[in-house]
């Protein structure tokens, strides 16, 4: 009897508490969560319900103060300073939402970034970087610098650089909040040809309804813990 795959995320009590005494504040109050390879996720909230530093946590850029959270079977709490670098950049991809492209340099070097911090060698990174690129629809785009794109056409530069690592998981964190309700719906379109077509799990935050419609699965918080989570049934369908 083979053994059951882990999943690729999972979270088991985890709590966030920032300060001490009078201050203490407990962002995250015990949150279990699984998600699956393969899966789309909307992670949404209000202000303050821990749906951001839940992202976070998923995310390497911070720990939990208890609790358990799990890569791929793998308990995160237990890697040192470098196991923790090395799975942000093999297994995790990010996009934000201000870009956070480089302003200098053109498209294609943005989306070279990750892979020389991995070392690779210049054609392969040229040849990844070219192919992301051309998976968000920005083929001939290549040698545009930020300012030259628009706002729709560096998220999609930003996107390119998270997927050119072939990542695990891909995080976006309001991916469209700087973005009109056009340029909106042409990301997550886009975010859900990758998720479709790639096999790339997304697990993104929103504070937009319609951006979450778009997901398989809604996860919502609301102070400090998983209010409800429940399937996208027209996604679904």
């Amino acid at each position: 009897m083979s053994e059951s795959k882990a999943p690729l995320i999972e979270l088991n009590g985890v709590k966030k508490i920032y300060g001490m005494g009078a201050t203490e504040m407990q962002a995250l109050r015990g949150i279990n969560l699984t998600i699956e390879e393969g899966e789309f996720v909307a992670v949404m909230g209000p202000s303050g319900s821990g749906k951001s530093t839940c992202m976070n946590i998923l995310g390497c850029l911070d720990t939990p103060t208890s609790g358990s959270y799990k890569f791929m079977g793998v308990e995160v709490g237990s890697l040192d300073r470098n196991q923790l670098a090395k799975l942000r950049r093999y297994y995790i991809g990010f996009v934000f939402q201000g870009f956070n492209l480089l302003n200098r340099t053109n498209a294609l070097e943005n989306v070279e970034l990750p892979l020389l911090y991995r070392g690779i060698p210049a054609k392969q990174r040229h040849e990844a970087a070219s192919k992301a690129l051309e998976m968000v629809g920005l083929k001939g785009w290549e040698t545009h610098k930020s300012n030259e794109l628009s706002g729709g056409q560096q998220q999609r530069v930003a996107i390119a650089r998270a997927i050119a690592t072939e990542p695990k998981v891909l995080f976006a964190d309001e991916p469209t909040g700087n973005l009109d309700t056009a340029r909106s719906n042409e990301i997550m379109q886009l975010l859900t040809s990758l998720n479709r077509d790639r096999g790339i799990t997304i697990v993104m935050v929103t504070h937009e309804s319609e951006m979450a419609s778009y997901a398989g699965r809604m996860i919502h918080f609301r102070d400090g813990l998983v209010e409800h989570d429940k399937e996208n049934e027209q996604v679904n369908s």
